[in-house]
């Protein structure tokens, strides 16, 4: 009879204990308390547990954090006619590729020689994995890697003058884009006896492939430095001794009458279209003009420098 617990069997017969014996009785110790539960975190096998640990094996150049900077990296520059200027420009280069397929002709034997005379290395590779490397830019089956600039230290350049017993005479650029506007001022630099050239780190040109061609090898002799912030970095000069003169179409001072340019002069270049930032333009000691017959011209960045640098370099040197 269903229900029926007294019929054979009904209840299954245990060896010893209490087959009746409930959790709150012996096992009692199993279900105290333990505590509150770990954060995500903390308990292994959870993937935030995980993360930490992956981001500590991932190398530093990738990690990215607000104010830190990024490691630089290498650059390609594709193409024959790319490539063979920029060898002939001298810009540092790494390693030079060639795909097995592509067709010699004279650029492509101009480029072997120049890089067996510079010692550059060069290998052979399938046109596939030089699409790969190259982000399948338009090779034409040649292809160079250049290597991140070596950037020096904006507080280093005033001592390297002083070293030189020179009066120290920087140039900055204030978000100046084109980077051959950049070449161009780098190779005034050059001519004139900068010290060194000095870049915001952020929203402004590097020395690119294209920035070193146009310098036309002066960047092998002109130090380039980043600022992580170019006001502070202007101020910084300033509690050294420098001054700072700024290019502005509407300076109180023209060029001609800087009675400063013998003095430790830092001279601040402003972008190709909006010129000096409000913020650079009120932390400059003076605000000097280029005068030219028609005001409503203007120059390009890389020009204005040329032009100041010269008359700064004639009146430092008459």
């Amino acid at each position: 009879m269903a229900g029926n617990s007294k019929r054979t069997g009904a209840i299954r017969k245990r060896q010893g204990g209490n087959p009746t014996a409930g959790s709150g009785g012996r096992r009692r110790k199993a279900l105290e308390g333990r505590g509150p539960t770990p954060k995500a975190a903390e308990r292994e096998g959870h993937k935030a547990h995980r993360k930490p640990r992956s981001d500590e094996r991932r190398p530093q150049s990738t990690r990215s954090s607000r104010g830190s900077r990024s490691a630089p990296t290498a650059e390609w520059v594709a193409g024959r006619n790319a490539v063979l200027e920029a060898l002939q420009a001298g810009v540092p280069v790494t390693t030079l590729y060639v795909a097995d397929t592509a067709e010699r002709d004279d650029r492509l034997r101009e480029a072997f020689r120049i890089a067996a005379d510079r010692h550059i290395s060069m290998l052979e590779v399938t046109r596939n994995e030089l699409d790969k490397m190259t982000d399948r830019a338009v090779h034409q089956g040649l292809a160079m890697k250049v290597p991140a600039y070596a950037y020096a230290d904006p507080n280093d350049l005033p001592d390297l003058a002083r070293d030189a017993a020179d009066t120290p005479l920087i140039v900055a650029l204030d978000s100046v884009t084109d980077p051959r506007n950049l070449g161009a001022v780098v190779r005034s630099a050059a001519a004139f006896g900068v010290h060194g050239v000095v870049l915001p780190e952020r929203r402004a040109a590097g020395m690119t492939a294209s920035a070193w061609k146009t310098s036309a090898g002066a960047a092998a002799r002109v130090p380039v430095a980043r600022a992580t912030n170019l006001t502070r970095q202007l101020k910084a000069y300033q509690d050294d001794g420098l001054m700072v003169a700024g290019l502005d179409a509407e300076g109180a001072v023209a060029l001609g009458e800087l009675e400063l340019a013998t003095e430790p002069l830092v001279l601040v270049v402003g972008s190709e279209g909006k010129g000096l930032s409000r913020l650079v333009r009120e932390t400059c000691d003076v605000l000097v003009r280029i005068p030219m017959a028609m005001s409503t011209e203007s120059l390009n960045a890389g020009v204005a420098a040329g032009i100041a640098l010269y008359e700064i370099d004639r009146r430092r040197h008459p």
